[in-house]
């Protein structure tokens, strides 16, 4: 068969199988969010949500699935069927944590090669909040003060080798401070919790943006 030939009989060919399928989304779309409640992902997960049950026409159901940093929620996602019908929202770490994993001589709990970006929903500049009462008024003050009490001063974040443990380590590295790290399984947890200490620091991500 002529080359040209060739190539027109395979598009078809895949046209014809196309046209017997079921157009896409034939069904609900299910959306992993790898944290709990109340955190950046799932703040940004609702009403992204919402905006493709409306553009697709099938309804997109969050399930929070919290725990490891994300890693667990992510490997749910990475071990899914690839036919589009699960969705993955999550934050940076998200290429983090097999890393970590292979550092520290664990088995990965996924793939980073078996999760692909598709779309940026929010570009978020990151914040060191503590409560108003705490005795820091300054990130210098709080150097300061971490530095004549090493592991001392505690802080809380959504998990380890997250988006908000990574850049904490970074700054003690920087700093020359030891501060002990406390990880919950997500961002809303652990700020109801560091909102409950006096002097609990907590990394926060304030969103910017949240377009389809």
């Amino acid at each position: 068969m002529h080359r040209r030939s060739a190539l027109a009989a395979l598009i078809f060919s895949l046209a014809g199988l196309a046209a017997a399928q079921v157009p896409y989304p034939g069904k609900p779309i299910t959306m992993i969010v790898p944290f709990p409640p109340g955190g950046l992902a799932d703040l940004v997960a609702r009403p992204v949500a919402e905006a493709m049950s409306r553009e697709l026409g099938q309804p997109v159901v969050i399930e929070n699935k919290g725990g490891a940093g994300g890693g667990i929620g992510m490997g749910l996602a990475a071990k899914a069927p690839p036919d589009g019908y699960t969705v993955l929202l999550a934050l940076s770490s998200y290429s983090v944590i097999p890393e970590a994993d292979v550092l520290l001589g664990r088995a990965p709990m996924y793939s980073f090669a078996a999760l692909r970006p598709i779309a940026r929903f929010t570009a978020d500049p990151t914040v060191l909040a503590v409560r108003a009462e705490a005795p820091w008024k300054s990130v210098s003050e709080f150097v300061e003060d971490a530095k004549k009490r090493p592991g001392a001063v505690n802080y809380g974040s959504s998990g380890n080798y997250g988006t908000m443990h990574v850049p904490m380590e970074i700054l003690a590295q920087n700093a020359g401070i030891k501060m002990t790290h406390v990880p919950f399984t997500g961002a809303g947890p652990a700020v109801v919790r560091c909102s409950a200490a006096r002097s609990m620091p907590y990394l926060r991500v304030r969103p910017r943006c949240c377009s389809m």
